[in-house]
């Protein structure tokens, strides 16, 4: 691959620094069914920082298990520079999953990821790229983290690993983070590192990113945010209910824990989510399900009692209302 590929010309944004050193090369192994908006949103930040600053800071190369074109979530396909292979000794390399990741990686991929890993190669996840790392035994006590939409899964699957909820997380030689522009916000952090903050500031207006508040930023928008108030009570009565999933609350202990009467906290859902506590509260238990349903290989069953039913056909009856099919139909359709 010719130098001219990775620094290319025309960017009216232009920085000059000193650099004299080798470039950071960055290897992205691409699974079946990977997500294709993080993998882009990691490469673009290193193209554009080569551009502006027209030197070959980064070089980039994807790769598939066996070098063999890859579909991705979305349906388009990828053209690999390379298969897997022993990589360069300071290279940085990141495993990028997407949909259905609990069955993404074969043994194959699992031992190239144990023995980089093992030669002291910098190892990463994209979007839900945790799976693989998980599987590998790469984890360990490291912060990490994984898209919030499939960390339910990754949790009932390894109950001994718990991810973050923001958006990376970079931890000695593990890099993570949870798919989607988090990918950038990550990227953009390492470039500082190496580069400083005035090329990462230049890389994200070319990117027109806006720059989280860092690492310590939450992939999802606060319930503050998400139902347009900042009333403290409801907030940690929302916060309550969604950290009691698995064994709810009657609404009598919420109230008991909120230190509210029972009409007070009706009176607060019904102004603002013009719906009772309890239809909220069973809504994000059926959410909570609905996340199982589709990120693991739990059986109904066992859904419903992670889920807060005691009974499997309630917990059918009341998912094929929310969603408009049994789970045992729900889920012979998704396959």
């Amino acid at each position: 691959m010719i130098d001219d590929y990775f620094v290319q010309k025309g960017a009216s944004a232009n920085l000059t620094i000193p650099f004299d050193g080798e470039p950071q090369d960055f290897y992205f192994l691409l699974l079946p069914k990977a997500t294709m908006l993080p993998i882009a949103a990691a490469v673009e930040p290193l193209r554009i920082a080569n551009q502006v600053t027209n030197t070959q800071l980064y070089r980039w190369y994807v790769m598939t298990p066996d070098g063999a074109p890859i579909q991705c979530s979305n349906g388009m396909t990828i053209t690999p520079d390379l298969p897997m292979g022993s990589l360069p000794g300071d290279a940085l390399a990141f495993v990028c999953s997407g949909v259905e990741p609990q069955n993404a990686a074969s043994d194959a991929v699992l031992n190239w990821l144990r023995r980089e890993r093992r030669f002291g190669r910098s190892i990463g996840g994209i979007c839900t790229g945790a799976f693989a790392l998980a599987q590998a035994g790469l984890l360990g006590e490291h912060r990490f983290t994984l898209h919030w939409e499939n960390q339910p899964g990754f949790v009932e699957r390894y109950p001994d690993l718990l991810p973050s909820p923001r958006i990376f997380e970079i931890s000695d030689t593990l890099m993570t983070c949870g798919g989607g522009n988090a990918a950038t916000d990550m990227m953009l952090n390492l470039i500082e590192d190496r580069h400083g903050k005035q090329l990462a500031i230049i890389v994200a207006d070319m990117c027109l990113h806006v720059r989280t508040g860092g690492q310590s930023t939450p992939q999802k928008s606060n319930y503050a945010v998400a139902i347009g108030s900042r009333n403290q009570r409801l907030l940690n009565a929302l916060q309550l209910m969604q950290e009691s999933i698995e064994e709810p609350l009657s609404i009598g202990e919420l109230c008991d824990r909120l230190d509210i009467s029972r009409r007070q906290l009706e009176r607060l859902f019904a102004r603002y989510l013009d719906q009772s506590p309890m239809h909220v509260y069973f809504d994000m238990r059926l959410s909570h399900a609905f996340a199982l349903m589709n990120e693991t290989s739990m059986s109904v069953t066992e859904i419903a009692l992670a889920s807060g039913f005691n009974s499997a056909t309630h917990f059918s009856r009341q998912f094929k209302r929310k969603f408009g099919a049994s789970p045992h139909f729900f889920r012979k359709g998704w396959n």
